[in-house]
């Protein structure tokens, strides 16, 4: 267990910034409104900076976030995130050029939730059938054969979908999975350009999953107190 009287000052990370190039990035809530958000090293599988009280949708905490991390030299050159359009947004505006690959996983994950389990038209059985493939997207061949499959279903099906005006919200919910892929389709196959880019952000959330079971133990620990715990936690069990 983290104690949260220990001095306040961190030694600095052991990490060597100027050789990292590839990240993972996310953040989890605790209690809402109140997350944090935690930076990987792809190769180590090493924390390289958490915080807790950033929100992913915040501009001015991200780059709160980031500013300590540009000094000690962090010069990315790819970062694997779950899509949070203010986080990219950030990314790009703070390395412009920077590779950004969307975790698979959450796209195949949301796009299945919107597509429900058992769907009762034919197009979200269709569309429900594209995101299944998504995380076994392994090679390029795999990949052309996934995007075949997205072009098939979007002359079909699309631009019906995107003119009609239905406002239910399982419709709607179709409209927004077929958003998100199209949108998302540009950033998901960097990884197999660069096997050292995760294809999802899979690593950082096990890692969430291992905070949030010791957390879980302190549960008298006042609000003042948690950000200091989370700060040592992340620098006592980084990875």
């Amino acid at each position: 267990m983290i104690n949260c009287q220990l001095q306040k000052t961190l030694p600095p990370t052991s990490l060597d910034l100027d050789r990292c190039r590839h990240f993972i990035l996310d953040g989890t809530f605790l209690h809402r409104p109140r997350s944090l958000v935690a930076l990987m090293d792809a190769q180590t599988h090493r924390i390289v900076s958490g915080q807790y009280g950033v929100s992913e949708n915040s501009e001015p905490q991200l780059l709160k976030f980031f500013e300590p991390l540009i000094s000690a030299g962090l010069c990315p050159h790819s970062f694997t995130v779950d899509g949070n359009r203010k986080m990219i947004m950030i990314l790009q505006k703070l390395w412009p050029g920077v590779v950004v690959q969307r975790c698979l996983v959450h796209i195949q994950r949301q796009g299945l939730s919107w597509c429900r389990t058992s769907p009762k038209t034919t197009y979200a059985r269709r569309l429900r059938q594209v995101f299944l493939k998504v995380t076994k997207i392994k090679t390029p061949a795999d990949r052309d054969m996934f995007l075949a499959s997205v072009i098939d279903w979007e002359s079909k099906y699309g631009t019906l979908i995107s003119s009609r005006r239905e406002t239910g919200y399982v419709f709607s919910d179709i409209k927004r999975a077929r958003s998100m892929l199209l949108r998302a389709l540009p950033d998901m196959f960097h990884y197999l350009d660069n096997p050292f880019i995760p294809a999802s952000t899979n690593s950082l959330e096990g890692y969430f999953s291992r905070l949030k079971g010791h957390y879980r133990q302190h549960r008298g620990l006042r609000k003042e107190k948690r950000r200091d715990y989370f700060k040592w936690f992340f620098h006592l069990v980084p990875k």
